[in-house]
């Protein structure tokens, strides 16, 4: 895959897993922030206040480089873990699985753990829609209305997304690239004379 490029689901999904007593309520979500994981969190652990565990693991950045795995008090990796071994397996980011479990009375041991909360999250991401989304680099431009034929040329040929423009004796535009084009895009607005580019961090 293009390294500006990544995997992530399109939207939340839910389902129910059982072994032997215990209840497993799986939940995946596309997330952006740590902020959101921490919403969907503080949600699911006042819906299941009884609930016996909360484990989850969640991924951010087109790498995945950012992540984190809780076992909530389950046995040191047996839940965190293994929800987020099928992440890697998946190759998805910018998402949170929760695993919520109702403890029904049989043990399952720590192989059992293991196989339980894996199985689990490997059901709720074959319920995702797994979507490839793009890196994206937003540039600035700003020219005299003299210099805009020039400058729309350029969009024409590059075809970056347009998210704003405002076109007044000084223009204005706000674009957006993959990263992997964003180089070009920027050299060539750097050439049209009178046009000013700045890259948003």
């Amino acid at each position: 895959m293009a390294t500006d490029s990544y995997k992530t689901i399109a939207r939340p999904a839910e389902t129910t897993y059982r072994q032997l007593s215990s209840k497993f309520l799986v939940y995946a979500y596309p997330v952006e922030t740590e902020e959101e994981i921490k919403q969907h969190l503080d949600v699911l652990r006042k819906k299941w206040f009884d609930a016996t565990h909360h484990c989850y693991a969640w991924r951010l950045g087109a790498k995945g480089e950012h992540f984190r795995a809780n076992d909530d008090g389950e046995p040191s990796s047996t839940a965190g873990k293994p929800i987020l071994g099928q992440m890697l397996s998946q190759e998805v980011t910018n998402c949170l699985v929760v695993v919520v479990r109702y403890f029904g009375g049989t043990k399952l041991g720590v192989p059992g753990l293991i196989a339980a909360y894996k199985e689990s999250t490997a059901l709720v991401l074959a319920e995702c829609e797994i979507v490839e989304r793009t890196v994206d680099v937003v540039i600035d431009v700003s020219f005299s209305y003299i210099a805009m034929n020039d400058v729309m040329r350029v969009v024409k040929d590059m075809q970056p997304k347009v998210v704003n423009q405002i076109f007044d004796n000084l223009c204005t535009m706000t674009l957006s690239i993959r990263e992997g084009d964003s180089a070009q895009l920027i050299a060539r607005l750097e050439k049209v004379e009178g046009a000013t580019v700045e890259v948003r961090s």
